[in-house]
This record gives structure tokens, sequence and C-alpha cells, in this order.
């Protein structure tokens, strides 16, 4: 097993000058890069960084946060990325829970509660600092203790089903089985440049890192505005001819094709990729389908598809495996559904601080060598004769909203918490762009709270992904003969939607609202990037007036929507 340093090391050693990072500021070459990485990662060092401490990150999408991610890799720790976007109230948790040892951010990202040691990258003492520093690779010689593959590479918080998020603890033990299962199937090297997508903070980011920076091929940063799906994403990947893209399907479902990856590769991920979607995304390039949840390291499991055949997750990884278990942890039988339970060096070590939590869920593994570990996933799914997988849903309330991972018993825990709220209970209704989650609640008796009031307290908590798209009060809940809550009555009694020929009754028809006036903000009442691109396509059909998907973004209201169709008609 290497480290991640260790293959980041030889590509350099290969690589000296070509582009490592293409972003709107210019390219950085692998050896600038991996110099400034050198610098950082000493100043870190002093900083008591090592093996097995945590730095929380906070730097936008740049060279910088790159830099900064490599360097506390070098000096022996690992990352926590923190999105400044996320409620202070989960950041401070995730700061709480994690105790990272020091807090990396520019000055533009504020995170508040950070009762520890910071170092602001773009002050100009630290930068001068930093470049006093020797530029050549550590070794464990200049780190506080020696690197192993064992020791943490980064932790990655999820959606907890009992309300509190739960730190992944991902270790380097499987990067390199990562790194030579993209290097066999996906082919990306020297020359080819690939799309950095998802957020720092979720794993699917390192997917990108690995797959650009340890195979010489050169990484595309861009701010999140020009990465929104739709005609900013493909604008982006046209741009910067792009080569490599690993995308949800939400986002392929709303990004036109066309002029995008030719001969290149796609990569569908964070949920279940459909035919049509297949259909249109394979022609002319290669497309894959890939599984594996945060507890792994990044991916356990990939394969082609073409859409001319049945969609399978394909096969597992590089020295990894994938057990379809029934419910005595006996092997299913070829096309008889049963459990995923994963194994191989990419098992994520736990659960940061939750023994119990990591004992549950990480759990002995029979069909592996003597002390070996399998995670059980909650995920269902199929193995056919010929050994190709196949996806089957969920065993529990785990769903995926726009590729993201939402426990709808967190939802539910942190709408309780309310002190009107009796009973809470969410639900997906829709699906692939137009999914969403709506949470209902019965209030005390005479209580005057609203479901707007309650969405304005789970926003106050909950990263905006996370967020129902409404919140609705209920004098009863349907219920089973059993007595507990009937969610399928529930989904299929949404609320119903308004119709209008204005820009407000298109809104409140995608939302699935039941109104939206004039001085309504489209993401107050539910919107999101992925709906933001449906308005601006609905708007362009029905008004013929292409309203620009950033502007959606920056419109205060829906009467300042209007407006722009209005002018442009």
């Amino acid at each position: 097993m290497r480290t991640v340093n260790d293959l980041f090391e030889s590509t350099v050693a290969r690589m000296g000058d070509r582009p490592a990072l293409i972003t709107p500021g210019g390219t950085v070459g692998y050896a600038r890069l991996n110099a400034d990485a050198n610098r950082l990662a000493r100043r870190l060092v002093a900083a008591g960084v090592g093996p097995d401490t945590l730095v929380a990150v906070a730097v936008p999408r740049t060279a910088g946060l790159m830099t900064v991610l490599l360097a506390v890799l070098k000096a022996g720790g690992a990352y926590l990325p923190l999105d400044p976007a996320y409620p202070a109230e989960r950041l401070s948790f995730m700061l709480r829970d994690a105790r990272p040892v020091l807090l990396v951010r520019s000055s533009e990202a504020h995170v508040p509660g950070a009762d520890i040691p910071e170092l602001l990258i773009d002050d100009p003492a630290v930068a001068a600092a930093c470049a006093a520093q020797p530029h050549h690779d550590l070794t464990d010689r200049d780190r506080r203790a020696p690197l192993r593959p064992g020791h943490l590479m980064y932790v990655i918080y999820t959606s907890g089903s009992t309300g509190r998020p739960k730190g992944v603890a991902v270790t380097h033990s499987g990067v390199a089985a990562l790194a030579a299962s993209q290097a066999a199937e996906l082919g990306a090297g020297p020359g080819d440049r690939v799309l950095q997508w998802a957020s720092i903070s979720f794993d699917a980011a390192f997917w990108d890192i690995c797959l650009a920076l340890l195979s010489g091929a050169a990484l595309v940063l861009a701010p999140a505005g020009d990465l929104l799906p739709g005609p900013p994403l493909h604008d982006t990947m046209r741009r910067n001819a792009v080569t490599h893209a690993t995308l949800p399907p939400v986002a392929l479902s709303v990004t036109d094709a066309a002029g995008l990856l030719p001969g290149g590769v796609v990569m569908s991920t964070g949920d279940a990729v459909t035919r049509p979607l297949a259909t249109t995304w394979s022609a002319g390039r290669r497309m894959f389908n890939g599984y594996g949840p945060t507890e792994v390291t990044v991916g356990i499991a990939m394969g082609p598809i073409t859409g001319r055949e049945e969609i399978s997750i394909g096969r597992p990884l590089l020295g990894s495996a994938v057990h379809v278990l029934d419910e005595r942890l006996g092997e299913a039988a070829p096309d008889a559904e049963g459990e995923l339970y994963l194994a191989g060096p990419g098992l994520a070590r736990g659960y940061l601080g939750r023994p119990a939590e990591t004992a549950a869920r990480f759990v002995a593994d029979p069909y592996g060598p003597a002390g070996s570990r399998m995670y059980r996933s909650g995920d269902r799914g199929r193995r056919r004769a010929d050994g190709e997988l196949f996806f089957a849903g969920r065993a529990d309330d785990q769903v995926k909203i726009r590729g993201f991972r939402v426990e709808l018993g967190e939802i539910e825990a942190r709408l309780s918490a309310h002190p009107a709220v009796e009973l809470a209970c969410a639900v997906v209704e829709g699906g692939l762009a137009e999914a969403r989650v709506v949470a209902y609640a019965r209030t005390r008796p005479g209580d005057p709270v609203t479901g707007a009031d309650l969405r304005a307290h789970l926003a106050a908590a909950l990263p905006a992904h996370m967020v129902p798209a409404a919140v609705v009060v209920l004098e009863s809940f349907p219920t089973l003969p059993n007595g507990k809550i009937d969610r399928a009555a529930l989904r299929r009694a949404p609320a119903p939607a308004a119709a209008g020929d204005d820009v407000c009754g298109l809104a409140a028809e995608i939302l699935g609202v039941p109104e939206a006036r004039p001085e309504d903000n489209f993401f107050d009442l539910g919107g999101h990037s992925v709906l933001a691109t449906l308005l601006a396509r609905r708007i362009r059909r029905e008004f013929g007036v292409s309203v620009p998907i950033r502007s959606i973004f920056e419109a205060a209201t829906l009467a300042d929507i209007e407006g722009l169709v209005q002018a442009g008609s």
C-alpha cells in the first residue's frame, strides 16, 4: 500500500511542468503545485499537524484549495472540509465533534465558533513564511511521526439517522487500488482534462482529484456558479475542453450533452441512472456507472453502460469485494436480491468518536482474511450469474436527493426538536431533477407556528440540500393498520400546484407548492440549482425569453424574475 503523497510525488517526477491545474486565473504546473504544497506542509508541521491529526479546511474552489489539501496530507495530517455556506450550528458541531488541531482558511471564508488556532493562507505574513521554507518533498524525518497508509486521510461528515451527523474516517489504505482502477477503466492521463465538479465537502471531490493528479491529467477548477447544471455547466466543460467528468444523474438530466466530451469519458454516480440518460450520454463518448458510499474510499464498484442493456453498477474495484448476502449473512443466489456488504482496502476506519455505531456497521468479514471487516451498507442489490452487480434501492430511510446522501431520520429529528412539534415525518416526492423532500408536522393545539416557520428552523441547522422544499402542518397523520404513519399516503397527496401563465405560476408548478407570490424568493420556497435550471428552461419555452440561471440566483423575489422576462420580451 502507498499513501496519496507517494502516488502524487511519483506523478510529479514524471510530469515536471506539465499542467496540473487549470483555473480561471491561469494554469499551474505539477512542479509548482508540489513545491507550494511542500512549503505549506512544513508550516503545518510546525503548527502541530502530524499523522492522525485533523486540519479543518475552509477555502474556495481554487488552486489554493488544492495546495492546502496536498499540504495537509504531506504533513501527515487528514483534512476536514468545511463549507462556509453551511449553517453556523452545523459547522460548530463538526468542529466540536472532530476536534481538529488547526483551521486553514482564506480571509473570505468565515467559520463561526472556531475556537482553535487558525492559519489564513492569503495573509501576506503567512505567504512570506511559507515562501521561506524548502520546496522539496517531505520525508518521515520532516514529519512529527512516520506516515503510514493506515493513517487518516480525510473525515467527511454525512447525514445521521439519529439527528447527529457522523464523521466518516477514511485512511490512505484504499487510494492505490482506487487510482489503479481509475487508470484501468477510465484511462485519464497526460493531455486529458478532468472536471472538478463535486464540492470538497463530499468525498466525490476526492475521486476527481485522484483521477487527475495521480494520473498526470489536468484538474479543471471553476467557481461554483459556473458549475450549475444546465447551460453554465455545459459552457464550462466546453470552454475548458474537458475530457473526463463525473456527474450525478440529476446534473446530466438538465445539461445538454451536445458537443461535450467528444471521445471522452462521463461517469454517473450518486444516484440511479436512467435508460434515457444512458442513451443520450453514451453516444460519442464512453459512459460508466459508479457505486460507493462515503464509508469506502469514494467508490467500490463501477462499470460501462451503453443505454442498450440493463444498467448495472459494474464490478468491484481492484482488491475490493461486494457481497450480496441474505439475512443470515449467506451468499445470495445469482439474481436473488440481498443486502450489499462491502470489503477491501478502501474500507473506512469507521465513524469518528462513535465506537458503538462503528461496531454496528463495520462487522467481521467471514469471506475475507482473519481479522478483516466488511461494511453493512444498507443498500439492496443482486449479482447476475456473470458477476455483474445491480443496485435495488435502500433497506432504510436513507435517500439520495440530487446526488446528496440524506437521512430522513435526521430531518425528522431536527423538526421534532422544535418546541411546537408533536410529531414529524419526512418523505421524498418526485423523481430525478424534480425529487424533493417534503416534511409534515403535527403541532401543539393552538400553537400559531406555520410551515414556513418550521422550514426556517430547519434551514438554521441543516445544509441546504437537506432542507425540505416545504413543511406542511397537519391536524392528523394518515396511519397504517399497525398505527404507523402511512408515508405512501403522504406521498400520494402532495400539495396542489398552482397553475398560471406568469413566473409565479411556473415557480409554483415547478416547486410543487400551493402558491408562489411576487414577493417570494424562489429558493426560500424550496428551489435549488437544478430547479432553477428547470425554471429558466420553462421561461424560455413559455415566453421565448432567455433568463440566465445566474440571474435567477441573484433575484431577490419572483417579481424581479418577472421583470427580467418583461424586459426580454
